[in-house]
């Protein structure tokens, strides 16, 4: 379990280098230019707020609900993958988000519409599988110690 929350997946310095650059890009712009703005308009968006047509997530799930699980997506486990910590996780949380943005809260749209929330479900999966790379918190608790900021 400590192995896939803070493996840092890499001891190449130029991989470590890109991964740091994707992990701080997606995670500002996501932060910068979707969550924050959620969570500052919270009170207007809490009950017109789109609800996931799938059967595991209506039953259970209203427009405030599915709100705050978007925020912390999108603004918590954003501001985790800027600074490295618990990529893994967040990343897969993120992913799962994008992936109910773009097939099925915009499954109307063209595909020009779901372009960015795919765009940010690609890079959330390549960070669930990479890791943070060595600059990265994660990289600290990494069980093999040699990998340690080389």
């Amino acid at each position: 379990m400590k192995k896939w929350l803070f493996s840092n997946a890499t001891i190449d310095p130029m991989i470590s280098v890109a991964l740091l650059i994707l992990r701080v890009s997606i995670g500002a712009m996501m932060i910068g230019l979707h969550g924050w703005e959620k969570y500052q308009n919270f009170a207007q968006k809490k009950d017109s707020f789109p609800v996931p047509s799938t059967f595991l997530l209506n039953s259970w799930m209203n427009s405030t609900t599915s709100l705050v699980c978007t925020i912390f997506a999108e603004v918590v486990c954003s501001a985790l993958l800027i600074v490295g910590f618990a990529t893994r996780p967040a990343a897969a949380v993120l992913a799962f988000t994008m992936g109910i943005a773009a097939f099925v809260v915009l499954k109307t749209q063209p595909m020009a519409g779901k372009e960015l929330a795919l765009m940010y479900l690609t890079a959330a999966v390549v960070l669930l599988f990479t890791g943070a790379g060595a600059y990265s918190f994660d990289a600290r608790f990494s069980i093999v110690k040699k990998r340690m900021f080389s």
